[in-house]
């Protein structure tokens, strides 16, 4: 798990190939990550995200999916969209969808030739999913990810606030010592 790294900051302002927005199903920006991103991208990113075809009405990114789009005035060379499940208790596929994020999103990546990528944590904000189990979904995902596809070097897990940070610490730690 060396290539999964975690850290504390603001994901607008890493130098990795991709990072990953936490995007609503029309990708036209909005608050929170998918705000900030759009902020520091600048106006060419929503250009960009208004030429995605809607695959249904309004919806150009269903949620488990992901697209991409350039950087911009990023750091980063690209935005890897991804949309990821409202949390309506935990029966309505939440935990398949999230998964689905993190698998679109680092196959999207791999096949734009991106070596480090950085995500937020998911659907962990305005779409109420529970932290520590947001955290492991992303972690033991992207874990097993890594161990199928050596093409990404460094897969970073940015954490904007100190609960994140130490929900996501707690779940590497999980993964690496999980219990008998």
């Amino acid at each position: 798990m060396t290539r999964i790294e975690i850290v504390r900051g603001d994901i607008t302002e890493l130098e990795v190939d991709a990072i990953v927005n936490a995007a609503n199903e029309r990708l036209l920006g909005g608050g929170g990550v998918d705000g900030a991103i759009h902020r520091a991208a600048g106006p060419r990113l929503l250009e960009a995200c208004r030429r995605i075809p809607e695959v249904r009405s309004g919806i150009r990114c269903p949620a488990g999916e992901a697209r991409i789009t350039d950087g911009y005035e990023l750091p980063a060379r690209f935005v890897v969209h991804t949309v990821g499940p409202v949390w309506r208790g935990g029966n309505q596929r939440e935990a398949e969808l999230l998964a689905s994020c993190y698998r679109s999103s680092l196959r999207l990546a791999v096949g734009n030739g991106v070596r480090s990528i950085a995500f937020p944590a998911i659907s962990c904000g305005a779409y109420g999913y529970p932290l520590d189990e947001a955290c492991s979904i992303a972690i033991g995902t992207t874990a097993a990810f890594l161990r199928s596809d050596p093409t990404l070097e460094r897969v970073l897990f940015v954490a904007f606030s100190e609960p994140v940070a130490s929900a996501l610490w707690a779940a590497r730690h999980r993964l690496n010592d999980p219990p008998p």
